[in-house]
């Protein structure tokens, strides 16, 4: 029964919660703002569970299709989603990987997977809006760092 008892408080520590996905959100939110670009974050756990999202008033519309796809494809897959691209090409092992899950996985820049002190995966991130892709990362990253 002990054993049990210390797997469950174990793996409730690796779980990522409320509290640090709304630090992951707000400090994305600020970047965005010094960057003056309007974006939606998602946060997702490691099963690809939406956890936490926002949408800044005046993001695109369909930004909030692509934070959610960002943060579910390195949150379950434990890749930054830019670095998936090299994988998905014709002949690759991932190629394909955009039509899966009725087109959950992306491979465009800004999604990042959220890690534990230990280097095990917790969820992810995404950043979907900005005009260049590599502010959504840039917005994803600082959030990341706010942990």
């Amino acid at each position: 029964m002990y054993s049990n008892i210390v797997s469950l408080v174990i793996c409730l520590i690796k779980m990522l919660t409320l509290d640090v996905s709304n630090k992951i959100v707000s400090a994305a939110i600020k970047k965005a703002e010094e960057l003056e670009q309007k974006i939606s974050i998602a946060v997702v756990d490691r099963n690809g569970l939406l956890v936490n999202f926002r949408r800044m008033e005046g993001a695109f519309p369909v930004s909030d299709k692509f934070s959610i796809s960002k943060a579910f494809t390195s949150g379950t897959l434990g890749m930054p989603t830019k670095d998936i691209e090299a994988y998905s090409l014709p002949g690759k092992p991932y190629y394909g990987i955009d039509s899966l899950e009725g087109g959950k996985f992306t491979t465009i820049a800004g999604g990042m997977p959220i890690k534990d002190a230990k280097g095990n995966v917790i969820g992810g991130v995404g950043v979907g809006g900005s005009y260049d892709v590599l502010q959504d990362e840039d917005c994803a990253n600082t959030g990341l760092k706010a942990m």
